[in-house]
């Protein structure tokens, strides 16, 4: 397993507001509270979003305003959506994946129930957040290239999910070896085109986990992104990649693996 390090960008917009130890042990985003799929069943653990309206893509209402404030909201927050690098979509024509914006952010995170965010730390979030999405799709750009190479078609992300109720079989098995487990989990279906130009669709794993803070407190983060174990083709794939990965370390060239 191969693990890569990213660490949060910084801006005038992105300072995070508690840079000590503590914060930096968890994603500043709880994605539980904005992506992933709740129980259905009543009472505490219930989620209080009406499925029927979210948007299948990303479990995410479909209707988030982008400009609306939330009632009681002290401070405006910037309602401009950025503009991912992510192609979404089955055609070049959908484009690519837009990140939602710091107000609506805020929005969804109080429509889930969180009224205590501050408004001022929803900046931050949405960057920190944006940018880890960035490279866990540079990751997974790294797995496609041999068959972006086969057809001459790019890897499109048809939709994704936060899981971080459901930890992955490795990560299981790196918490019973004594390591830290992931701050969160996401699923993502990749629309994939063969050598003979056929669509495939491939899931792919991402483990969150967060490492040790900067020097000036900025948190570190690192992502493992794997496919699934779907099918035959994404074994042979994570054969293959953990073979040469191991072999590059052995003869001083490659990154860590475990």
């Amino acid at each position: 397993m191969v693990w890569i390090p990213f660490w949060s960008k910084k801006s005038d917009a992105s300072a995070p507001a508690d840079s000590t130890a503590e914060s930096a042990a968890k994603c500043p985003v709880d994605h539980s509270k904005l992506a992933s799929p709740a129980t259905s069943s009543k009472g505490a653990s219930a989620c209080p979003v009406d499925h029927s309206k979210l948007d299948p893509r990303t479990n995410m209402p479909a209707n988030l305003s982008a400009t609306q404030r939330v009632p009681g909201q002290k401070i405006p927050l910037p309602t401009e959506r950025t503009m991912s690098s992510i192609p979404q979509g089955e055609d070049e024509a959908q484009g690519v994946w837009e990140y939602p914006s710091p107000q609506q952010m805020l929005n969804a995170m109080v429509r889930k129930g969180h009224k205590d965010t501050p408004e001022q730390d929803v900046p931050a979030m949405v960057d920190v957040h944006n940018f880890l999405n960035e490279g866990a799709w540079n990751e997974i750009l790294k797995w496609e290239e041999k068959y972006y190479k086969a057809s001459g078609k790019q890897p499109r992300l048809l939709k994704f999910t936060g899981r971080p109720e459901t930890p992955s079989p490795r990560a299981r098995m790196l918490q019973l070896m004594g390591g830290p487990p992931p701050f969160d989990r996401h699923d993502w279906t990749v629309l994939r085109y063969d050598n003979k130009g056929e669509k495939q669709q491939v899931r792919y794993v991402i483990d969150y986990y967060s490492g040790q803070p900067e020097p000036d407190g900025y948190p570190s983060f690192y992502l493992d992104v794997r496919p699934a174990l779907d099918s035959v083709g994404s074994a042979y794939d994570r054969a293959e990649l953990w073979t040469k990965a191991t072999w590059e370390k052995a003869i001083g060239r490659g990154g860590r693996v475990a």
